[in-house]
Order: structure tokens, then C-alpha cells, then sequence
């Protein structure tokens, strides 16, 4: 346990002494000040820590002001998925107010609890739990507050939108969060609301964020702006594995209010107008060696099967190398292309590095992640990193990595000034991870009866995810084939990753249109034995 705070003991505890131990003086100072903050750690309850990997610190809390209003504080991130109303739905649901009331804070480093990164469909079902019990306690707290000022026992109290009373009796939210300092943290027993109690859960609303995006008014990355700021270009390789011979930055130095850096693997330009900067790095000349392609979009497939190495059975029951005599066998190869994110923005981070500290602006699924990769870029301290995660004009997944963060952060270090990098469509297109191409090959049997007797399933270069096999098959065969014969080498030259559930849609694919097309065969088999 940490020591207990100065800021602390100021604070009202309301539950047993001692609960505000763990809580440190940065995140007092920045979040108590006044009204009630409550807070869940990852012991609180096996549902909030499950699946989610939270370490035992803080990691939901929400705060009411003594002005009424609510803010709710999650290390989500709202890329158009919906989170920044569904999750102030749960905390409007548990305390008895209304939506409009709850302020978001997302994706903030410093203020946020620690989260692993907005994917999978997590934050509604995971993370929502845990709004909904910081909200639950803080209304029993607000009940025992008001049952308080107003003498009247809790029994007798009802809430309504932010108000609890007794007849003519009133009290406000915000007129009992008014001079108090207090914390709570969430036990196990945080009564929730039934689903028949549900006011808000559930109910058409509209999104929270919906006005500042139609009207032009909502802040993305590449929208901050602050006194000083460089726009960044870098010099990229022409192709993946290309290898730069030589470099003249000559000309591009010799253009007025143009900065170019050189360090490293680094190489960039910045200027105070985005299309200077643009401009400049057109005069940068350089050389590279090229490597031969791999494969180009018809050969790819073949290049896969020809490099999976032995593969990795996964599912192994029966024999499939011996179908049944008289079995009716199909054979099917299905191929998918490489798939790019192309989200409507592009990879964007703003950083600036001010009083040995760096804060980067960044559209990041992970700001956590983009934090600690950061530091560990630049050799600092993660408490020296904080990463702000405005509107994300969606990710799919493509914005789980953070590069253009790291770039911008590095030039923000190097140079003393806030910079802007933000990647064009070429270099969205080039650098961005991609949702792999793969080749499925089934083998499947079916007997006169019309019942399934064998599945040999082999997938190439897209992971297993959601290939198995639903039904009720007795010789069955699963084989995942991810490059083992490159000599440790990845089958994919260049990176791969989440886009929309990696690898299911290949694997979904290829299972339900070999099952359609067994199902055909079935039926021509049928017409041909009425036939004759």
C-alpha cells in the first residue's frame, strides 16, 4: 500500500478507513478538488478484472461536481462505435439522471484509469460493468448524504433525474456534492438497477456526440493546434524491405523556414504550412535497393501454400485420409486479398515536448500502449508520457499501433516544437497494418444418407480464429499453416494484424460456403437418382 496522501486526509470516507491508500497525489490533485469521486479497483470483483487484464489499481471512477454534473472517466476511446453514449447510458441509468448531464473523458493517459486498448467489443461489456457499479455507489452514497440534510430516513427517499426528495422536501446532486471532498471505492455489493427498473438502458437515444460531428465542431487529432507547431513529412522507403543507398537533403535545407532532421532511421522535413513541408521533401533525392516482390495479387495464394511449412493441427479426431466407399467428396479452395483499414482519417498524432514532458495527441485505439511505446522510444519515464485520444474517425483495428505518434514524438524531442504528423492515403496505404490474405483448402464427404462424414480443413496465413467445425462430423482435421518453412520468417513481408476480427472472416467463409456447396451437390445427387 502507498502512503497515505495530504490531499487524502482531507478527504470523507464514508466507507472503512484506510480505502484511500492506494490512491496516489497526482491523481487527487487532478480529479478531487471538490464533489465525490468513486473509484474500483480489479479486486472489487472477479467481473470487472475478467478477461481484461486490469492490474489492482484504479480502474473505473466517475466524479459529480458541485455543479450537478456528472463526469465519467474511461481509458476507452470513441472512434464511432457509439461508446461515449452507451457507456454515459450506464451511468445515467445507476444514478438517476439524464445523459445530457454526464461529460465523457476518454482516452486521457493522466486522468483515465488504465485500460488495454478499444477492440473486440469490449468496452459496452466489460468495461460497462464496472460504470455501472462506480455509479451505483455513487448514488448509495448521495442517498446517505441526503437522508442526512434532509432528516428523513433512506426508505423514504426517492431520486428522480439528479433530485432526491420526500414530498416537498428536495435536495440536488450537486447541492450535496457542494464543499464536500470525498472518496469511495466500490466493494462487491454495489446494488444495481433490475432490468425492469431501466429508464435510460435500452431505450432509442440519441448519440451524445452526434451534433459536434455533423456540425464540423468535434475535435480529431489533426484538428488541435498550438503556438509554434511544425507539420512533419518523412522520407519512406519507395517499397517494403527497401534500403536506402544514399541521401542529398541539400535542396530541401536550402528552402526558407523548412527544418530537416536527420537521425537515425529518421529523416524528415517540417514547416510551420503543411504543403511546404510537403514540397521540401519532393527535393529530398535518394537511392534504395529494391528487393524482387514475393508475390504479386495472383501468385500470393500459391506463394502461401508453397511457404506454410508443415502446419499445426489444432483439431485432430477420426481418419481423414480414408473417406468411406461410396462417400460423395468435394474438394474447394477459397482465397481472400490483403484488406486495408482505410478509415476516413488518417493516422494523425500532435506532439509536444514542454518541461521534460511529452504529450502527444493521438487518433490511437491504445492510447496506454501508444504511451508505453513512446516512453520506451524516447528512454523516459512513462509518467513522462501522456497521451490524449480526441474523436477517432475510425480504426477497425488499424489504429491499434501508434506510429505516427512515436514519429511525432520523436521530432517533438528533437526539434523543441510541438509537431503535427499526419500520414498521407499513400502512406495510410503503405504503412498501416493490413487484415491478412489467405487460402483455405477444405476436403469434405458426405454419404447417401446425406450425413456429413468428413471434414480435413487447412488454412493458410490467416490463423485459425473461428475455423472450427460446428457440426457433427466424425472424422475431422484442422491444419493452420503460418510460414514455418521461411526459416523463422513471417509468411506475410509486411505487417498484418486486427481488421474486424482477424482471420474469422476467411475461416467463417470458407466453412459456411463449403457447407452450401455440399448442400447443392446434395440436392443435384438427389434430382439425379429421381432422374433415373
Amino acid at each position: 500500500m502507498k502512503s497515505q496522501s495530504p490531499a487524502a486526509n482531507q478527504v470523507e470516507s464514508l466507507e472503512t478507513p484506510g480505502v484511500t491508500n492506494g490512491v496516489d497525489r497526482r491523481l487527487f490533485c487532478k480529479l478531487l478538488g471538490g464533489g465525490i469521486v468513486v473509484l474500483i479497483t480489479s479486486k472489487a470483483s472477479d467481473l470487472f478484472a475478467q478477461r481484461r487484464g486490469y492490474p489492482e489499481d484504479l480502474n473505473a471512477y466517475l466524479r459529480i461536481d458541485e455543479n450537478g454534473r456528472v463526469t465519467l472517466f474511461s481509458g476507452k476511446i470513441e472512434m464511432g462505435q457509439g461508446v461515449h453514449t452507451s457507456l454515459a447510458q450506464m451511468a445515467a441509468e445507476e444514478l438517476d439522471v439524464s445523459p445530457e448531464s454526464i461529460t465523457m473523458v476518454m482516452g486521457d493517459t493522466d486522468l483515465c484509469p488504465w485500460d488495454a486498448g478499444t477492440w473486440g467489443s469490449q468496452s459496452t461489456r466489460m468495461f460497462g460493468p464496472a460504470v455501472r457499479a462506480a455509479a451505483a455507489e455513487a448514488r448509495t452514497v448521495l442517498m446517505k448524504l441526503a437522508s442526512e440534510k434532509l432528516g428523513t430516513p433512506r426508505a423514504q427517499l426517492v431520486v428522480e433525474n439528479g433530485v432526491v426528495s420526500n414530498g416537498s422536501l428536495k435536495v440536488t446532486y450537486g447541492e450535496l456534492a457542494k464543499g464536500k471532498q470525498i472518496t469511495r471505492l466500490v466493494g462487491e455489493k454495489a446494488v444495481l438497477r433490475t432490468v425492469k427498473e431501466f429508464k435510460v438502458i435500452g431505450k432509442p437515444a440519441k448519440r451524445m456526440d452526434a451534433r459536434e460531428k455533423v456540425t464540423g465542431r468535434a475535435k480529431y487529432a489533426g484538428d488541435i493546434r498550438l503556438p509554434g507547431m511544425l507539420y512533419a513529412r518523412m522520407l519512406r522507403p519507395p517499397m517494403h524491405g527497401a534500403t536506402r543507398k544514399s541521401l542529398d537533403t541539400s535542396k530541401a535545407k536550402a528552402m526558407s523556414g523548412v527544418t530537416v532532421v536527420e537521425r537515425d532511421d529518421l529523416v524528415a522535413v517540417l514547416h510551420a504550412d503543411p504543403e511546404r513541408a510537403g514540397e521540401a521533401l519532393t527535393l529530398i533525392k535518394a537511392e534504395w535497393d529494391r528487393p524482387a516482390a514475393a508475390f504479386d495479387t495472383e501468385s500470393v495464394g500459391d506463394y502461401f501454400v508453397k511457404n506454410g511449412g508443415e502446419g499445426h493441427v489444432s483439431t485432430s479426431k477420426g481418419d481423414v485420409t480414408n473417406p468411406f466407399a461410396g462417400d460423395h467428396a468435394i474438394e474447394s479452395t477459397f482465397r481472400n486479398g490483403y484488406l486495408a483499414h482505410a478509415p476516413m482519417e488518417p493516422h494523425t498524432a500532435l506532439a509536444e515536448w514542454k518541461d521534460g514532458k511529452m504529450t502527444v495527441w493521438a487518433s490511437t485505439q491504445s492510447p496506454f500502449g501508444a504511451r508505453t511505446r513512446i516512453a520506451h522510444v524516447l528512454g523516459i519515464e512513462e509518467n513522462k508520457v501522456r497521451v490524449i485520444t480526441p474523436f477517432v474517425g475510425g480504426g477497425f483495428g488499424g489504429k491499434s499501433s501508434t506510429e505516427q505518434g512515436v514519429e511525432a514524438a520523436r521530432l517533438a524531442q528533437i526539434t523543441g516544437k510541438p509537431v503535427m504528423m499526419m500520414w498521407t492515403r499513400g502512406e495510410e496505404f503503405l504503412l498501416d497494418t493490413f487484415g491478412p490474405a489467405a487460402v483455405v483448402r477444405v476436403n469434405s464427404a458426405f454419404n447417401a444418407a446425406g450425413k456429413m462424414t468428413l471434414w480435413d480443413y487447412h488454412v493458410y496465413a490467416a490463423g485459425e480464429r473461428s475455423s472450427e467445425m460446428l457440426y457433427d462430423v466424425p472424422n475431422i482435421r484442422m491444419t493452420s499453416y503460418l510460414g514455418s518453412s521461411l526459416g523463422g520468417a513471417k509468411v506475410h513481408p509486411f505487417g498484418t494484424g486486427p481488421w474486424r476480427a482477424p482471420g474469422a472472416w476467411s475461416n467463417v467463409f470458407a466453412r459456411e460456403s463449403q457447407m452450401d456447396i455440399m448442400r447443392s451437390e446434395e440436392h443435384t445427387s438427389e434430382l439425379q437418382s429421381l432422374t433415373n
